[in-house]
């Protein structure tokens, strides 16, 4: 049995006390909220934090409301997963993100797992996400060396890579960048807000565009008065599975039919969400309704597929899951117009 590795728990009353915290136990300290995606990687000695931050006791983190203007709903990072996909205004106005929400793990683990959590989901890969001593018999690799100063780790997904090609495996995080949200995030100098697409770096190690002590605290998204959206996953199983494909998928069509914006966001294929803008510019402009239109549709999903160049570090053979790109980009939109 794989045992915890020894911490002190903190639990802070406020969010600026937790920040403080942070800022004064350094690397540390973790803040910890589900520990659904946590507590495994300490098990395997991915992380040995001597410091947990606790941040359940934060009510604050845990509401969903409209934000001040009237024009966008504000989620707290401590919402769970299970109340991001049933919210009836979550489900009213950003379909996409309740479906995609309600496809991470199993019940009981969206129960505790939150949306911050989702989001700033560590990248995973075959070679880094097992036990001590089999990485150990192996070999450290770039993402995760026996200590800072080792020398000679490599990637072993790809040796001669000068960087970790670890996957981003967030099923919210796709759909965020495609609804353009917006990350509040606190630290101990004060508030930052990060455009969901800027928030991601094709970096397996270097993956978010956070500082150690911030604390993401917020996500905004604003209305999208007249889009039409979904959101895909491709997984071995059905239910307590990471994506190997996750696509995100939002259009904004006139009456008649044709698409005044398009976004096309693939997940789990690169060390971020991928953002097709080529393939959004073949459906922008022209009817996706009208006899002749599946090819328009067709021709974007194959454009989209290019930016997919899944690595042999996950589950599936990168082969099929590169060929799933096309179809499921395709199968995603066809959705959206139905």
């Amino acid at each position: 049995m794989l045992r915890l590795p020894p911490f002190e728990y903190q639990a802070p009353n406020s969010i600026a006390e937790a920040v403080a915290l942070k800022a004064e136990c350094g690397d540390s300290a973790m803040f910890v909220s589900g520990g659904t995606d946590l507590f495994p990687n300490m098990k395997r000695r991915q992380f040995t934090p001597k410091t947990l931050i606790g941040l359940r006791k934060l009510a604050e983190l845990r509401s969903i409301s409209l934000d001040d203007s009237g024009n966008g709903l504000m989620i707290g990072s401590g919402v769970s997963l299970s109340e991001v996909a049933e919210h009836p205004e979550i489900l009213k106005n950003f379909p996409a993100l309740a479906k995609a929400a309600s496809l991470v793990s199993a019940p009981q683990l969206r129960n505790m797992g939150t949306i911050g959590g989702n989001l700033c989901l560590d990248t995973r890969c075959n070679y880094y996400n097992q036990t001590f001593p089999w990485r150990k018999a192996l070999g450290f690799c770039l993402k995760k060396p026996e200590s800072p100063m080792q020398n000679g780790a490599i990637c072993w997904v790809a040796r001669s890579s000068p960087k970790c090609l670890a996957v981003s495996s967030s099923d919210c995080a796709p759909v965020m960048v495609a609804l353009d949200a917006e990350f509040h995030l606190m630290n101990p100098d004060g508030k930052r807000i990060v455009p969901a697409g800027g928030f991601y770096k094709n970096d397996g190690m270097d993956f978010l565009n956070k500082t150690p002590d911030e604390l993401l605290v917020s996500i905004r998204l604003p209305f999208h008065e007249g889009w039409k959206m979904n959101y895909r996953k491709l997984s071995r199983r059905d239910a307590i599975d990471f994506p190997v494909l996750g696509v995100a998928v939002a259009l904004r069509l006139d009456t008649s039919g044709n698409c005044m914006e398009a976004r096309i966001v693939l997940g789990a294929v690169a060390s971020c969400p991928l953002r097709a803008f080529e393939a959004e510019k073949l459906l922008v402009g022209g009817s996706l309704t009208a006899e002749g239109s599946l090819t328009r549709i067709e021709n974007a999903a194959q454009v989209a597929a290019k930016l997919a160049k899944p690595m042999d570090n996950t589950d599936i053979t990168l082969g099929f899951r590169k060929k799933m790109v096309t179809q499921f980009v395709a199968e995603t939109i066809k959705e959206v117009l139905k």
